[in-house]
């Protein structure tokens, strides 16, 4: 089995590319792969690995500044969920592109899963999922707003075009790890909303701990690794990812008329024109070559 690793944490890197050779050196010598990304606001990202390497590496971690606190949510895969190691520098380590967001000066109160539905069953109360809308579609909480965005940086725009909607309402929001919100809920306080509350270690967490007799957790949760998605005690869900959208799919979609392996499935056959079909077609044979000859090509599934 393999360790999986997900960690985010807000800190102040005056020079992360300093900090990047020596964490991706370490990395490759202990095996680990998955996508790390630094920026001066701090961390975020996903790694798997041996479980004596993963130590290892949180060890080193939380000898970086201002990182002696760091937490992550852990998981088991039977196969290595990522292809390779890579650690990039950004400008965010999750793209909102609001300068004046700071989740170091303050963010919405912390929920625990266990007292989550409590809260979200309140009748003044407005759920709101931040994710993005594919990882939307395949599972949310009952009951929950979907904003219907493409990606975290349209949030502000929809919340200025949907902020009455939420009048003398408290706001609850959730995504799948807990970083989205630390930005979304100080954004929001700073838009003068006074109650702001988010799930503490996302839905992970809560898939984690809550007992699914009890969960108000409807469909499964996506992951940006080869799991594609999971459920409940986080057990690995039966999410495929199209490789050319990188949008979940079930296996009975591979059997549509849309879907082709790499090329197509129904959520985007009309999105590509036939050079894009084209290169991806070349692409997949590529790939297809490379395991037949026993190589690991670098088929990339999406990772943020």
């Amino acid at each position: 089995m393999y360790r999986i690793a997900a960690i985010y944490h807000f800190t102040r890197f005056d020079n992360p590319a300093a900090l990047r050779l020596p964490l991706l050196t370490l990395c490759e010598t202990e095996r680990i792969s998955g996508t790390l990304l630094l920026a001066r606001e701090g961390i975020n990202g996903t790694i798997a690995g041996p479980e004596a390497g993963i130590a290892r590496v949180l060890t080193h971690l939380r000898t970086l500044p201002g990182c002696a606190d760091l937490e992550w949510k852990e998981s088991r895969s039977a196969a290595q969920p990522f292809r390779r190691m890579k650690v990039r520098l950004k400008r965010e380590i999750v793209t909102m592109g609001q300068p004046d967001v700071d989740p170091l000066a303050r963010v919405g109160h912390h929920v625990a899963p266990g007292d989550w539905n409590d809260l979200i069953q309140s009748p003044d109360v407005a759920v709101i999922d931040t994710r993005n809308d594919y990882e939307v579609a395949i599972g949310t909480f009952e009951g929950a707003v979907d904003p219907m965005t493409a990606s975290f940086r349209d949030f502000p725009a929809w919340w200025a075009e949907n902020r009455h909607r939420f009048h003398n309402k408290r706001i609850a929001m959730f995504c799948t790890g807990g970083i989205r919100c630390e930005k979304s809920t100080n954004y929001l306080l700073g838009q003068g909303v006074e109650e702001v509350y988010h799930l503490k270690g996302g839905i992970l967490k809560y898939l984690e701990e809550v007992p699914e007799a009890e969960s108000l957790w409807q469909g499964a949760c996506f992951v940006f690794d080869g799991r594609v998605s999971v459920g409940h005690r986080l057990k690995e869900g039966p999410h495929l990812l199209c490789h050319a959208c990188r949008r979940p799919i079930l296996p009975e979609d591979c059997a549509r008329p849309e879907y082709e392996e790499g090329v197509a499935c129904h959520h985007c056959v009309h999105e590509t024109d036939d050079e894009d079909k084209a290169r991806f077609r070349e692409r997949q044979r590529q790939i297809t070559l490379a395991e037949a000859r026993g190589a690991r090509h670098l088929k990339m599934i999406h990772e943020g």
